[in-house]
């Protein structure tokens, strides 16, 4: 669905969107298959059944806006009744996670999880609390724990400007369907820089063989954060001669932020879930993450299973525990690592240039070079 609306005088397009045309290419494409177990059909947080994506796309060149909105749901059904088991790792803290001493004090997540930039935040809550209350059956809620989080895109996009409105949270959250997922600057990746190049919107997924459970496990991640970029081993960073204090500067360059959600359909408790989100940033610390001062870098990790949502009767009364044992995790403990690091690199792969500046800078972003990070596997596998 495409809407144009006017922001001043420029017109806007404002595409709600699952899935959409590029001419980059996934890792899996040019040969980078990371790890040792196998992806989903769609190698997408999708391929955890149930789990739906909805992105808004907000482009305005003439008034340097590039920013939006992606929306994670865990189920389609009453998120707030049946509340799904969350656990929360983080890296380096400097961000803004709306929503995150809840989930670490109870374990559970009762609203879609929206993704923007840092200053959206507070109207992207806004969408999320319209469109919760506005659901049937929710006429008596007096309390709800919106999860927002975020990254700063404001090297290509005027987040000065404040663009994103809680109707385009509530536009993501309409639009999440299941199946492919749009990847490169598409929603809350629209804007946002990874190590240099434009970074985006990427995500993965790994099945466990049936000898291991069988249990699939899904990632999504909003890459906006720097460092020295490895690919599977491969220092594409130093190569093409673009990485963290490459000139002995220790400036912030390599500052920015990195949201992941990881979905999975294991019946895992919020402890368990906690331990498979810090996984996460082993496949971050693959790809070359600098993790600096000035990043925010955030995990939450939630559970599909059923027999672990929070019901309104399991919430009121004792109820059998159905939970994964501690000495079944390290197969999903794997799948969380090889994930994010191949989300991460289609995060980079699946965007494409700017090439217009901001209100007050000359800001220029180049895609990563895909043909040569292609010539780079094929001169290995040689």
């Amino acid at each position: 669905m495409i809407l144009v609306r006017t922001l001043g005088t420029a017109a806007m397009a404002i595409a709600a969107m699952t899935s959409t045309a590029h001419t980059q290419d996934r890792a899996r494409e040019i040969g980078i298959a990371p790890g040792v177990l196998e992806p989903g059909p769609l190698n997408a947080i999708t391929d955890v059944a149930g789990v739906l994506v909805g992105q808004v796309t907000l482009t305005d060149p003439e008034a340097s806006i590039r920013t939006g909105v992606t929306a994670i749901l865990p189920h389609d059904g009453d998120l707030y009744a049946d509340k799904v088991p969350a656990g929360l790792a983080v890296g380096n803290g400097y961000g803004k996670l709306m929503g995150a001493t809840q989930i670490r004090e109870l374990g559970e997540i009762e609203t879609p999880i929206v993704l923007t930039n840092t200053m959206a935040v507070p109207r992207a809550a806004d969408g999320i609390l319209d469109w919760t209350l506005a659901r049937p059956g929710h006429e008596d809620i007096r309390s709800l724990n919106m999860v927002v989080g975020e990254t700063n895109d404001s090297r290509l996009n005027d987040i000065r400007a404040r663009t994103v409105t809680p109707a385009h949270a509530v536009d993501a959250i309409e639009s999440a369907t299941g199946g492919a997922v749009a990847e490169g600057n598409v929603g809350a990746g629209n804007g946002t820089v990874a190590f240099g190049w434009k970074g985006g919107i990427g995500t993965s997924s790994r099945r466990l063989p049936e000898a291991l459970g069988g249990w699939t496990l899904g990632v999504l991640v909003q890459t906006n954060y720097g460092g020295v970029l490895q690919m599977d081993g491969l220092p594409v960073g130093e190569e093409l001669g673009q990485y963290y204090l490459s000139d002995h500067v220790a400036d912030d360059r390599a500052d920015g932020s990195i949201m992941i959600v990881l979905a999975t359909d294991a019946p895992l408790s919020g402890r368990n879930l906690e331990r498979l989100a810090h996984r996460t940033f082993a496949g971050l610390a693959r790809t070359g993450a600098s993790m600096t001062n000035g990043s925010g870098d955030y995990a939450i990790a939630f559970s599909t299973h059923r027999d672990v949502r929070r019901t309104p009767q399991r919430r009121t009364e004792v109820s059998p525990i159905t939970d994964l044992p501690n000495g079944r995790m390290s197969p999903l403990f794997q799948a969380a690592i090889e994930a994010t690091e191949e989300a991460i690199y289609n995060s980079l792969l699946m965007a494409e240039d700017i090439d217009y500046p901001v209100v007050g800078s000359d800001a220029v972003v180049h895609a990563l070079p895909v043909d040569r990070v292609r010539a780079m596997v094929e001169a290995r596998e040689r």
